[in-house]
């Protein structure tokens, strides 16, 4: 990764993905973070930060946010599209917002024609009623409260997920290493397994997942975990 950014022209925009990467579920640690802030800043390019899953890697709003801050606190430009799709459970209102850092005052008044000059050909006033559930919860220092114990909740269940897929892959002897499952976060996992294992899984199984592996976390249940496990031991042990 810092290979191609330090190959990127100066000026390019980079996207980065704030936290709970998809498909891989690997987050650089903070000081892979500072390494990459360094790099970008000192190429000149501009960071666009994609945050659609806050709070739903380590359960924390600020810790799953350490990433933009980052880059908000060292002063230079940057730009964030951030989602409430997943964490407020609004994927029916398609809401969220989109905050652009800039240098100075001149500046951000620029960028806001800009930005309203795109905006209003595509919508002048967007629908209301989303963007009026999240201000709510917001705003509301109890509503809040309860949405920040209810989002940690759903992260440490998927989390949960992780650790009873890995155990009960441990129990059946699977061949391979599964440690993966439990070192990556948030909602989505690269399992490791191969196209060909994939569709023998879902031929014989009818468990069913993208042909390079990938697996929703949060779609697994405790009921559903010892059914997964004996698909993927199986086609692991047949198909090396």
């Amino acid at each position: 990764m810092l290979e191609d950014l330090g190959a990127a022209p100066p000026g390019a925009i980079v996207v980065l993905q704030a936290c709970a990467h998809n498909p891989t579920g690997v987050d650089p640690t903070f000081e892979q973070w500072e390494k990459i802030r360094r790099l970008v800043r000192s190429k000149s390019l501009l960071p666009f930060f994609d945050s659609a899953y806050q709070g739903f890697a380590s359960g924390s709003l600020d810790a799953d946010a350490q990433a933009v801050r980052m880059f908000v606190a060292d002063g230079g430009e940057c730009l964030i599209a951030q989602s409430y799709a997943k964490n407020m459970g609004l994927y029916g209102e398609r809401i969220g917002s989109l905050t652009i850092v800039c240098t100075s005052e001149d500046v951000a008044k620029k960028v806001e024609n800009q930005v309203l000059l795109v905006v209003r050909p595509m919508y002048l006033t967007p629908p209301i009623h989303g963007a009026s559930i999240v201000a709510t919860i917001l705003k509301n220092s109890d509503m809040y409260n309860d949405w920040t114990i209810e989002l940690k909740g759903m992260a440490d269940r998927i989390i949960s997920m992780r650790q009873q897929l890995y155990a009960a892959l441990e129990a059946r002897g699977t061949p391979g290493d599964w440690s993966h499952i439990i070192k990556h976060i948030g909602m989505f996992t690269f399992t490791g397994l191969s196209e060909e294992q994939v569709r023998l899984m879902a031929k014989e199984y009818h468990i069913y997942m993208t042909y390079d592996g990938r697996i929703s976390m949060a779609s697994l249940s405790s009921k559903t975990v010892p059914q997964l496990a004996d698909a993927i031991h199986a086609v692991v042990t047949r198909i090396a």
